[in-house]
């Protein structure tokens, strides 16, 4: 028997998913990503997205209770800009709305990956931001590590810019534990963004320290803000593979879709972990905001965290 109602119904808010502190507001820990507003292959160079639709998605996300928006200048296709369509659709803005972006990744105008931005590139990166969303200053900005074995040069770098007034609240993203205490010498993090999801991505040791960073975040009431948790090892060709079987009995169990279920299992690793689902589908807006109502059973969860783990070691005596 189901938990929880179908999670076909169109009335669920993103209050549903409960709420968290972050960057000195309240908001539902059902968020909005914006990258794949720009095209059908988020921020590469895919076809762009229909202007108008990805103007009513935005403005039927905050309808629906979305108060947390996660963007960056770096996202934008050959006809779109993230941020540019943020502005359009929602400024002026509302006070409880929260709008994060990220700095550190550099692309030129052809969208182009450079290499990371430098320390003392980061004014422009973050000024970029603030022109393209129409703002004076920006509520929550990640620093994005880019393989640098340190990141203290970069992130003391805006601090300097959140003592200025640019920035409000300091996160960081990408980044192994040792990142974020190195990170806190130097100013207070409010939010941590890293890949997470039911399909550990890179190696083990990777995979072993997104577990420690969602778990020292909650012990220190960090929000953990987890990215492609939908599309998983497929994240960065902005496509979806198959599910695995467990996830899809889940889904049948509940009337609900697998992406709702990926979506309802990072929720339930605590409350400090806010979700950014992202799409330019009215559609698929609607059913990522209903996962917030979906309740995993213990049953549900263990299935899950099984394939989190992966396959049982093999043991060389038999």
């Amino acid at each position: 028997m189901c938990e929880t109602p179908p999670m076909t119904s169109r009335t669920i808010t993103a209050d549903a998913a409960g709420r968290w502190e972050l960057a000195g507001l309240t908001v539902n820990r059902m968020g909005f990503g914006a990258m794949r507003l720009t095209g059908s292959a988020a921020f590469h160079l895919g076809t762009p997205s229909d202007r108008d639709r990805s103007l009513a998605v935005l403005r039927e996300a905050v309808a629906r209770g979305v108060d947390h928006i996660d963007t960056a200048a770096f996202y934008f296709s050959r006809l779109r800009s993230a941020n540019e369509l943020i502005n359009r659709a929602l400024a002026p803005y509302r006070d409880d709305l929260l709008i994060a972006t990220k700095v550190g990744p550099y692309r030129d105008q052809r969208g182009e990956w450079g290499t990371a931005a430098r320390p003392d590139e980061l004014r422009g990166h973050v000024e970029e931001n603030l022109r393209q969303l129409g703002r004076d200053h920006l509520d929550l900005v990640y620093l994005r590590r880019m393989r640098q074995d340190s990141i203290a040069e970069h992130f003391g770098a805006l601090a300097a810019l959140r003592d200025a007034g640019l920035i409000r609240h300091l996160g960081v993203s990408q980044i192994e534990p040792r990142h974020l205490a190195e990170a806190q010498a130097i100013a207070p993090v409010v939010a941590v963004q890293n890949r997470y999801g039911l399909d550990p991505a890179g190696s083990d040791q990777a995979a072993s320290d997104a577990d420690a960073i969602l778990r020292l975040c909650g012990e220190q009431g960090i929000a953990f803000v987890p990215y492609y948790a939908v599309a998983g090892r497929h994240g960065e060709r902005a496509v979806t593979g198959p599910d695995h079987d467990e996830v899809l009995a889940v889904a049948r169990a509940h009337g609900a879709t697998p992406a709702q279920v990926r979506i309802a299992w990072v929720l339930s690793r605590g409350p400090h972990v806010l979700a950014i689902p992202g799409t330019g589908n009215p559609d698929h807006l609607a059913e990522n905001v209903a996962a917030g109502a979906l309740r995993l059973t213990d049953d549900d969860l263990k299935r899950l965290d099984a394939l989190r783990a992966g396959p049982a070691p093999v043991n060389p005596e038999g």
